[in-house]
């Protein structure tokens, strides 16, 4: 064990964040604490970095370890390069360096017991600087950056230009190059890609110590947690596994708690009834057995209706008409800005039902695209048509479509004015939005509240393609899921952004990849995405390089109609491929069926069984020589 809490307490005035909450770390482990916006996951963290005080419980970290901390918001001060920055997690290996290059010069000139004492400390300097990685971390730093989505045309960047974002990413980057034996990370995630969040899930999971996440990214979780401590109303639970695993655990808690409930309900219930008509007999006798039921009835300790039946985002989205078949259809789009070009000749479509997520690395232009399909900024070159009777619904990461000045009240009845009092608090309660919570601007809420205003309105709408850029952002994974249920069950038109992994494997029908300025489409999620990435980006979407060299060998690449048919063909090649198989194995199964049957007693010595079976057995033989061949085809 590297890192216990034990009996931690923690309230903020009369609400209670931490309640004897209790937990440990063992070397090397990774796990993840989670629960809802609010449940006091960051309050933890603070915590045991001493930075806030528990009123209660203690902090043990083991003898001679130290913790790193990675908060969600960073701000790094101070005139240095990104690089140096990072190098300065290493200044004690330059100490070293430099000492090592003033004794070689010192051994140039020296002579005798001199020389001999030089070369002995010049010889440990050099183990315990090879011991330290001392001749490789100028390469680990570069690793770490570039991991960290920088490029080499960044690492001479100040720090005191960089975005907020960025800046955490330069924190995560010296947090991992120092190495800590307890590393806590506050979402991490956030405000990297996708290709820098895989990195990171390889680099962690190799990672020689312990490592303590907090994070909303379920996939993230799956992929590097063992263990999930939750905390929820205050009290905390610890779960083997990963989140997946964590999940589906949950779930049986929570329904075995729900049905203890009702059972001791409908008891109570029960009780209450034979206690009634006992007391209705009016007789002695019976008045004693109600009074000593009574009593016993008192004695039982009395279960809580599970918390979070109550506390949800309630979210249900329904069109008010249906479009036509073809809702979006893009041709030959271009953008691009001073010094930079998005993309080009980017065409695609999207049909009635579909659940269309645009992903693509930090900087390729998804929130341009959406912008220009909401009329929000112009395209240089190309055109997009909406359908018959399209009506759009836009969710905007950074809810420019809310108005910061209003309240939350006002944000509603002004756009929709016929709705009365009642039906905007009862609509806001259903996105937990109660009391005098109406009243709140716009401007002083938290994203995660801000996101919900924006939800509520996207309801509201009644939309039938719902263009949404980051939904699941600053939501907690309660949300999430009410979230993803919701869309799963629309039966209208969804386009959307996400750096969501989960989310989009749980959403999504089809996946366009914004990759080298050039769109390539994948007929699947995002497990089919990561299977086929390299292939079809070589193939629809090469680099600079890659794409000079297949231009002198084609004029053109293939268009978006030709790449969706390819696709198609390939998929449904591969489904034949997947039945050619099944039925080849069924035969192959009947056939050594037979086998087993013609050698038994009573049906070798019937003749007319055993002329069936041989006939069959030649309907199978040549049935699979066709398969195979099939077979060898396809595959």
């Amino acid at each position: 064990m590297i890192l216990s809490c034990q009996n931690i307490c923690k309230s903020f005035g009369e609400k209670v964040i931490l309640h004897d909450a209790s937990f440990h770390i063992e070397e090397r482990e990774k796990a993840a604490l989670i629960g809802n916006n609010g449940a006091g996951k960051t309050t933890l963290l603070r915590i045991i970095m001493q930075e806030l005080p528990s009123d209660s419980g203690t902090v043990v970290l083991s003898k001679d370890k130290n913790i790193g901390y990675l908060a969600q918001y960073q701000d790094i001060h101070g005139h240095h390069t990104i690089y140096d920055e990072l190098l300065t997690t290493k200044q004690y290996l330059l100490d070293m360096e430099a000492h090592m290059r003033t004794i070689e010069q010192e051994m140039k000139a020296a002579s005798g017991e001199r020389l001999e004492g030089l070369m002995n400390t010049y010889t440990r300097l050099t183990h315990k600087f090879e011991l330290e990685n001392g001749y490789a971390y100028r390469s680990e730093i570069t690793g770490v950056l570039k991991g960290l989505g920088f490029g080499e045309e960044d690492f001479t960047k100040q720090i005191e230009a960089l975005s907020g974002g960025q800046k955490t990413r330069v924190a995560l980057g010296k947090l991992l190059i120092s190495k800590p034996d307890v590393l806590l990370l506050d979402e991490p995630t956030n405000h990297l890609d996708m290709e820098s969040i895989a990195w990171l899930e390889t680099y962690l999971l190799n990672y020689p110590g312990a490592v303590f996440i907090v994070s909303h990214d379920r996939y993230f979780l799956d992929k590097v947690v063992t263990k999930v401590v939750e905390i929820e109303a205050g009290e905390m639970r610890t779960y083997s596994g990963n989140y997946s695993a964590f999940a589906l655990k949950k779930a049986q808690i929570r329904d075995a708690q729900y049905k203890a409930y009702l059972n001791q309900q409908r008891e109570i219930k029960h009780q209450e009834a034979v206690i009634a008509k006992l007391k209705s007999f009016n007789r002695e006798k019976s008045i004693r057995r109600a009074e000593s039921r009574e009593k016993m009835l008192d004695k039982i300790q009395r279960l809580d209706k599970p918390a979070e039946i109550q506390n949800q985002m309630r979210l249900s989205l329904e069109p008010h008409f249906v479009s036509g078949s073809d809702v979006l259809t893009v041709e030959d789009l271009s953008k691009s800005f001073p010094g930079q070009t998005l993309f080009r000749n980017i065409s695609f479509e999207i049909k009635r039902g579909e659940r269309v997520a645009l992903i693509g690395n930090n900087g390729t232009g998804k929130t341009t695209m959406l912008k220009i399909l909401n009329g929000l900024l112009p395209a240089d070159t190309g055109r997009f048509t909406l359908g018959s009777k399209v009506h759009i619904g836009y969710y905007d990461q950074e809810h420019h479509v809310l108005h910061m000045e209003k309240t939350v009240f006002q944000e509603i009845s002004d756009t929709y004015p016929t709705l009365t009092e009642t039906e905007i608090r009862n609509m806001l309660a259903a996105f937990l939005f109660t009391g005098d919570d109406v009243f709140k601007e716009i401007s002083s809420l938290s994203g995660g509240e801000r996101g919900r205003v924006s939800l509520a309105k996207l309801m509201l709408s009644e939309a039938n393609f719902l263009i949404l850029d980051e939904p699941t952002n600053h939501l907690d994974i309660a949300s999430k899921e009410i979230l993803e249920e919701a869309l799963n069950s629309y039966t209208g038109t969804v386009f959307y952004v996400s750096h969501d992994r989960y989310f989009i494997n749980q959403t999504a029908t089809r996946i366009l990849d914004l990759t080298n300025q050039a769109i390539v489409n994948y007929i699947g999620d995002y497990d089919y995405y990561l299977e086929k990435h390299e292939e079809l980006t070589e193939k629809f979407a090469p680099g600079q390089a890659a794409e000079a060299a297949i231009e002198q060998v084609s004029e053109s690449k293939l268009s978006w109609q030709q790449q969706k048919e390819e696709q198609a063909r390939q998929r449904k090649r591969e489904n034949e491929l997947k039945k050619t198989e099944q039925r080849i194995e069924e035969l192959e199964g009947r056939d050594r069926e037979i086998d087993e049957t013609l050698a038994l007693p009573d049906v070798c010595t019937n003749v007319a069984k055993c002329t069936e079976l041989s006939r069959e057995k030649e309907a199978i033989a040549k049935e699979l020589e066709e398969l195979y061949e099939k077979w060898e085809e396809l595959a």
